[in-house]
């Protein structure tokens, strides 16, 4: 069965096409929401709500051909919302310390990364992580966003401005 038939069956109420569907996609989307939250627990509710949220607009989806853009997309706007959620409720993270100078130093420049990459607004946030951590195409990313390709170039190019004038010339 290939990907178009099993959306169309999981559409009309196949709930192991859905499965099916749902495990072809499982490893993206948990990196995706990972990229996002950065937290292993955090994520996993994310996919598991993603999930739910697919499993009930799944009838809604006109082109099962963007199956993978449109649970993309729906795991995006999730994790945005998550993010602004713990933004209102809660303080910062408490950092273990880390068990080596080598370490510490890969940790000190992976936070500030991660924090330059939080500092972002969510379009740009958005771009660097799945252009960067994803590895998705300019052209894939802007379907999954469903925006222009050139509008996602230029939404690039200016966070990757913002990124390296926030983290200082040294980058």
């Amino acid at each position: 069965m290939n990907l178009e038939q099993l959306v169309s069956a999981a559409q009309h109420g196949d709930d192991d096409a859905f499965y099916q569907l749902m495990l072809m996609h499982k490893d993206k989307l948990y990196r995706v929401a990972y990229a996002f939250l950065r937290s292993e627990q955090d994520a996993l509710e994310a996919l598991q709500e993603v999930t739910y949220r697919a499993y009930v607009k799944l009838p809604k989806l006109k082109q099962p051909s963007y199956v993978s853009s449109w649970l993309t997309r729906i795991m995006i706007h999730l994790c945005i919302d998550e993010q602004n959620r713990k933004k209102r409720w809660s303080g910062s993270e408490a950092v273990g310390e880390p068990a080596s100078q080598d370490h510490a130093d890969m940790s000190d420049i992976r936070l500030q990364v991660e924090d330059a990459i939080e500092r972002l607004s969510h379009v740009h946030r958005q771009i660097i992580i799945l252009k960067y951590f994803e590895d998705l195409t300019i052209r894939e990313i802007a379907a999954t966003l469903g925006h222009p390709e050139g509008t996602i170039k230029t939404w690039l190019h200016k966070a990757l401005l913002i990124l390296r004038e926030d983290l200082g010339k040294g980058w």
